[in-house]
């Protein structure tokens, strides 16, 4: 197991309001971060991150050049970028505002103003995501395992990705919906799905149905990963058959808790 300390991280704080910028900078520092810098604009952000690449980006919302989502799937569409973890920031309570971050794979959301239990978890799940710390199963060896991740966002399932891999998950076959997934676990054999909820053609309901009741795979463990709020449809989800839910953004030490009781409970 190798795992960071916060005073390790590396962070660029990009926000337009010098008083902000201040406060938040004060946080961090309370937090044991030492390596700041500071961006007011996405360009001046852009540039940083061509000369050091930080370990996470702590981005407000809205700047004159642009928004929070246009640097997030700059850094997202970049190989050289992947490794950089994404911390949005931002007044905006809005689920349906807040949805298309959730999907292009942000590490977490800070409301503004943020508690020091909101920044703790924020950089907790960023330490988590750039460190190794392999499941240690009693009745499977994690290589081994056969994981079909599916979601339609690529970004999303690059982060669910990276995840699974930091815990030694390293058979993973992804599908880009349901219908892709269904025909692959028609022709293989998977120990685990993580799958998302909202999805064209066949969403995870369906999917999660097509498992438990046509498949020849129907007792496979079910993790779904989704920021789905509406209560009736996480209810019908749970009794199709999921074995366990997640919101996103996740944090990975509960995506690490879910897995040991799915797979060794």
């Amino acid at each position: 197991m190798s795992m960071l300390l916060p005073s390790e991280l590396s962070i660029l704080l990009v926000e337009p309001s010098d008083t902000q910028r201040k406060i938040i900078s004060n946080r961090l520092s309370e937090e044991g971060i030492i390596n700041i810098q500071n961006a007011k604009s996405l360009d001046e952000a852009l540039t940083i991150i061509d000369r050091h690449q930080p370990d996470l980006v702590a981005c407000a919302m809205h700047f004159e050049d642009g928004t929070a989502l246009n640097l997030l799937k700059h850094l997202k569409s970049n190989d050289k970028y992947q490794d950089i973890q994404f911390l949005l920031v931002s007044s905006e309570c809005r689920r349906e505002h807040l949805e298309v971050y959730r999907q292009s794979g942000v590490v977490s959301i800070l409301p503004k103003p943020f508690s020091s239990v909101h920044l703790g978890k924020a950089l907790n799940a960023t330490i988590d995501l750039l460190s190794n710390d392999e499941l240690d199963l009693n009745h499977f060896d994690v290589h081994n395992l056969r994981v079909l991740l599916v979601d339609d966002s690529m970004m999303a399932r690059n982060i669910i990705k990276r995840t699974i891999s930091n815990l030694g998950l390293r058979l993973i076959t992804e599908a880009s919906d349901g219908a892709q997934a269904i025909e692959l676990m028609k022709s293989n054999m998977f120990d685990l799905v993580i799958t998302d909820y909202n999805m064209p053609s066949v969403d995870g309901l369906a999917l999660t149905q097509f498992i438990r009741n046509d498949s020849q795979q129907s007792h496979v463990p079910i993790l779904m990963v989704s920021s789905e709020a509406n209560e009736a449809h996480l209810s019908n989800v749970s009794h199709a058959g999921v074995n366990a839910l997640c919101d996103k953004p996740f944090e990975p030490q509960l995506v690490k808790q879910l897995l040991y009781q799915l797979l060794d409970g």
